[in-house]
């Protein structure tokens, strides 16, 4: 792995950082450099997501963020350099699709909203229109939404951010899977509950006959 620390902290970057004293806490960062590879750490960081957003920038300097989604998952390890999502129909703006004809360097950022984790990641992307078997590779089976391309980020450098100030978020099915327990469990008291109901109310009419039967 080469230095990529420029990558990450350009030299405006270092500045400010000495400026406002914070230079010292990332010297053996820079020093180091900064993982330029997927891990099977971040492979399966990736595999659990279902949403991401992607940066890029025009020829001008005009930056542009978008949404990125689909079903956990979505976003491909093709290799160690390589990630990879479908690009499906949508408003037909294409901003990031002519930004990317003109700059290719890109920034995916994604974030586990239920983990409060988030991983930044730096690279170059780009555009792949007529490959479909690279796209049936991508395409997630059951999803809808119509295909159109595939948007291939070649991993330049990656790192971790911290957790601060991430608002826990959970999805539905991360909800009913962490509920299920409770949900079996009043299902169970509510059971139990209508059974002692019935009992009792099969016992009463039986009291009341003991409590008016005449003495012997």
């Amino acid at each position: 792995m080469t230095n990529n620390s420029d990558i990450v902290f350009p030299a405006a970057a270092r500045r400010a950082q000495a400026e406002r004293g914070s230079a010292h806490a990332y010297e053996k960062r820079i020093a180091a450099g900064f993982p330029d590879r997927v891990t099977p750490e971040l492979a399966a960081f990736i595999a659990e997501l279902d949403t991401a957003f992607l940066a890029t920038v025009s020829a001008g300097g005009a930056p542009y963020i978008q949404h990125r989604g689909g079903p956990k998952g979505f976003i491909k390890v093709l290799d160690e350099k390589t990630l990879a999502f479908a690009d499906y129909a949508g408003n037909r703006q294409y901003i990031t699709l002519s930004n990317l004809t003109e700059n290719d360097r890109a920034y995916v950022f994604l974030l586990d909203f239920a983990r409060r984790r988030r991983i930044k990641l730096w690279g170059r992307a780009r555009m792949v229109e007529d490959d479909p078997a690279l796209l049936a590779r991508l395409v997630d089976r059951g999803y809808h939404g119509r295909p159109e391309r595939a948007i291939l980020f070649t991993v330049e450098a990656w790192d971790v951010n911290c957790s601060q100030h991430i608002v826990a978020r959970f999805t539905e099915a991360e909800i009913e899977e962490a509920t299920a327990a409770l949900r079996d469990r009043i299902a169970a008291l509510e059971a139990e509950n209508a059974r002692l109901r019935a009992g009792a109310s099969l016992a009463a009419p039986l009291e009341d006959a003991d409590a008016h039967r005449a003495p012997a």
